[in-house]
């Protein structure tokens, strides 16, 4: 891709928008905690696991619907405007959240209203430094979505501590409170820039495809393979992270603690793949960038298999490649998006994709509790990570191969 770029604001300048959709990302994040809430939600109800999984399957798969439904309106509404409706439904969702009489309305509150609010607000910082930085595009939306990576590194011990000290529902109410006060502050100076502070003038070889409408990208086959990339790169993701703890006691045979330490090491590659393969697509293409992702998951699910067994070193190195790569498709599936059909309808065409997401996230959390039950070999569950990532690898191939080159279906 061959950039001609005049931009009038200095990069620092520009960068407050980054740091501060870094913050916003970190706070709203915190959905990705749920589980330092789930063991003191079962003894507060009296239920079991599976009902207490309710409120976080129901958090991702509406986050990933409202992203969809909203996406039309964030280049048509002040973005500031956006995210205060949306900072607005996550604060309720919580404070509401903690007072539920039982999970059924802990569900609706904050599986559905406060998932409801992340989805609202998560592709705004997204598209408004896509629009500061056409310069970097792919590093600056990754380096605001590491923000939700790292989320649970920073939230979880506070929510951890707000629970041992307060009772969870007090801890909700106060997390809740707090998001209130801060959130306005952050999204408060958000806009997109004017024409005279940063004029694009691209040419790239997808000059046709530039700012493609969401009907017409539908239509493409690149989008197609791009849709199911997605698809399997959250499945195996959100499938390996669901596991995380479970394969680390029971497997390789670590204490809680050791565990808990490894996931902090998890989080921040989790979060760092998202800035690292951004800027591996704005280098080196979408092509190159997704079949490294496979590669490595393919490396460490044979890693797993082969030398897994009570192995804490190669527990520890698979896992810091899976957790990466989850991290990895969600910097490589929105700068593929901006890459292959333009910024004009970027929010809408990206909410599309991101339905992706919400597939990924039902497969994946669905998966990782089948696969223990119905086998007792947990080599079983990496050969089926090696063949999603196999048809992840061939799709790629197929679709992607020759950057130049689109063909509707």
């Amino acid at each position: 891709m061959t950039l001609n770029k005049e931009i009038s604001l200095p990069f620092n300048k520009r960068g407050m928008f980054v740091i501060l959709g870094l913050f916003i990302m970190i706070l709203i994040g915190t959905v990705y905690s749920y589980s330092v809430f789930r063991i003191a939600l079962e003894a507060y109800y009296g239920i079991g696991a599976s009902l207490s999984g309710l409120p976080y399957m129901f958090a991702l798969a509406t986050y990933s619907l409202f992203m969809m439904l909203s996406g039309p309106y964030i280049s048509k509404i002040h973005p500031r405007t956006i995210m205060f409706v949306g900072g607005a439904l996550v604060s309720l969702g919580w404070i509401l959240s903690s007072f539920s009489p039982h999970i059924g309305w802990f569900t609706f509150f904050y599986g559905f209203m406060s998932g409801s609010g992340v989805g609202i607000m998560y592709g705004v910082p997204m598209a408004v430094v896509a629009k500061w930085f056409p310069d970097h595009r792919g590093l600056a939306v990754g380096s605001v979505i590491v923000g939700f990576g790292l989320s649970p590194i920073m939230t979880a011990p506070l929510a951890n501590q707000l629970i041992l000290s307060l009772g969870v529902m007090n801890a909700l109410l106060m997390l809740g409170v707090g998001l209130v006060v801060i959130l306005p502050i952050l999204v408060f100076p958000f806009r997109f820039p004017y024409a005279h502070e940063v004029k694009d003038t691209s040419s790239n070889k997808l000059g046709s495809l530039n700012d493609t409408p969401t009907k017409l990208m539908m239509k493409q086959r690149r989008f197609k393979g791009l849709y199911l990339n997605f698809v399997l790169g959250t499945t195996i993701g959100l499938m390996l992270i669901g596991l995380t703890a479970n394969i680390g006691r029971n497997t390789i045979g670590l204490t809680s603690t050791q565990v808990s330490q490894a996931m902090a090491l998890f989080a921040l590659l989790n979060g760092g793949g998202r800035p690292l393969f951004g800027w591996l697509v704005d280098r080196f293409g979408s092509f190159f960038a997704m079949m490294l992702s496979y590669s490595l998951i393919t490396v460490a699910s044979l890693l797993m298999i082969f030398f897994g067994e009570a192995n804490v070193f190669i527990y520890i190195v698979s896992f810091m490649l899976f957790w990466l790569n989850l991290g990895a498709w969600l910097a490589i599936a929105p700068t593929t998006t901006i890459n292959d059909y333009g910024v004009m309808h970027y929010s809408q065409n990206y909410g599309f994709l991101f339905t992706a997401y919400g597939v990924g996230a039902i497969l994946g959390v669905l998966t990782s509790g089948l696969v223990l039950d119905w086998f007792s070999n947990i080599q079983t569950l990496f050969v089926i990570v090696i063949v999603f990532s196999g048809l992840g690898i061939i799709n790629t191939i197929i679709t992607f191969k020759e950057q130049d080159k689109h063909e509707t279906v």
